[in-house]
């Protein structure tokens, strides 16, 4: 079973990786300009990924035609994966905005908020 879970781990990363290849290189959708692949998390029969994305220059009111461009984009993705990375089949692709990153920022301004009032105290 572990060895199902890292085996796992490393087809997730190789589809983060060539993803983002094929994202910068082959899909010449505007949509799609400026897109960052953070992360991908795949099943453990390797058969569904979700893959999140976001955008280089953090603008969130892309993030529905980014998705929608991603989504268009998925049967040429899927096929060039499955042969890049000598895969049996060719996973699902499901792609999510990556909120992440604004997330940690407002947590991070709102304790440094809270540091200001107890300091102001």
């Amino acid at each position: 079973m572990a060895a199902e879970v890292k085996r796992a781990t490393r087809v997730a990363e190789g589809i983060r990786e060539e993803l983002a290849n094929l994202l910068g290189r082959r899909v010449r959708d505007p949509r799609v300009a400026g897109v960052i692949v953070s992360r991908v998390a795949i099943t453990d029969d390797l058969r569904n990924a979700k893959v999140y994305v976001r955008l280089l220059d953090g603008d969130e009111s892309r993030q529905k035609e980014l998705l929608a461009g991603l989504k268009s984009a998925t049967g040429m993705l899927r096929s060039s994966l499955t042969k890049d990375l000598g895969l049996r089949f060719a996973p699902e692709l499901r792609f999510y905005y990556d909120e992440a990153v604004e997330k940690n920022a407002r947590i991070d301004e709102l304790l440094a908020e809270i540091e200001r009032e107890t300091r102001s105290k």
